[in-house]
């Protein structure tokens, strides 16, 4: 990112986050601006990177994705090309809808997404059958307190 975000391009965001197929003439008169500058406001924003993309939200639990689990894993090994390997397997599987790398006693945490515990189970006897996976812990999710997929633009206020 190399550009110095003003007001108008932090409203462009924050309204893009709100309403992803808002037409750029509603756009521009929420932010404030004709409608050609907002455009290529928000052309610069998608070329610079702070714009990854537009999709829908969906309801995972509306299209039969019933189950949510965290999974914790360990990994016997943390060189480069063994943590390499291991997100290349991630990315392979559908069920992973998020992964992160962390610091500290876990290695990663995924986030899993399944239609039953059957369907999770048998990613979990892949996943610990994967190469240096030393270790996995999951965890079942009974409820959803918050669900913010945005980034909290208020902060930068």
């Amino acid at each position: 990112m190399t550009k110095q975000l003003d007001a108008i391009d932090l409203k462009i965001l924050h309204e893009l986050q709100e309403d992803g197929r808002i037409t750029n003439v509603e756009l521009a008169k929420r932010v404030g601006i004709s409608p050609p500058p907002c455009l290529r406001r928000v052309r610069a924003l998608e070329d610079e990177g702070y714009i990854h993309g537009y999709r829908g939200l969906l309801d995972p639990k509306a299209l039969g994705f019933d189950v949510t689990v965290f999974a914790s894993v360990h990994l016997s090994s943390q060189a480069d090309a063994d943590l390499r390997a291991f997100e290349a397997f991630v990315n392979a599987q559908p069920i992973v809808r998020e992964c992160w790398m962390l610091s500290g006693e876990v290695d990663f945490i995924l986030k899993c997404v399944a239609s039953d515990m059957a369907a999770f189970q048998d990613f979990v006897t892949h996943l610990t059958a994967a190469p240096h996976v030393q270790n996995v812990r999951t965890s079942l999710v009974l409820h959803n307190s918050k669900y913010a997929p945005a980034v909290p633009l208020e902060l930068k206020v």
